[in-house]
């Protein structure tokens, strides 16, 4: 979804007073080659870039989100329930149907 004219142009202001003063520490899911889309216009998106991207450290991450990762272990660690319809024994050892 791209940035409304106003985020953009926010944008743009924030990066531009941060400029070669402060550190500026950026995160995203979107890869740097679709951020020209993101950010619908060509003019201010080259702008913002060009001071996100000038003495920049570019740290690109690969392979499945921690967050799939997690859930997946979750998944794994929690007990399946009993077979349903199959008679069980409760704790005494007395068979009671589901």
């Amino acid at each position: 979804m791209p940035l409304s004219d106003e985020g953009r142009r926010d944008l743009l202001e924030i990066l531009d007073e941060r400029y070669d003063r402060r550190s500026t520490l950026v995160a995203s899911q979107w890869p740097v080659e679709n951020w020209h889309e993101a950010l619908a216009d060509p003019t201010l998106a080259d702008a913002i870039l060009d001071r996100l991207v000038h003495n920049a450290y570019r740290i690109a991450l690969h392979g499945e989100s921690l967050r799939k990762q997690r859930a997946r272990n979750r998944e794994a660690e929690e007990p399946s329930p009993p077979p349903t319809g199959e008679a069980s024994r409760d704790a005494c050892g007395e068979e009671g149907a589901e």
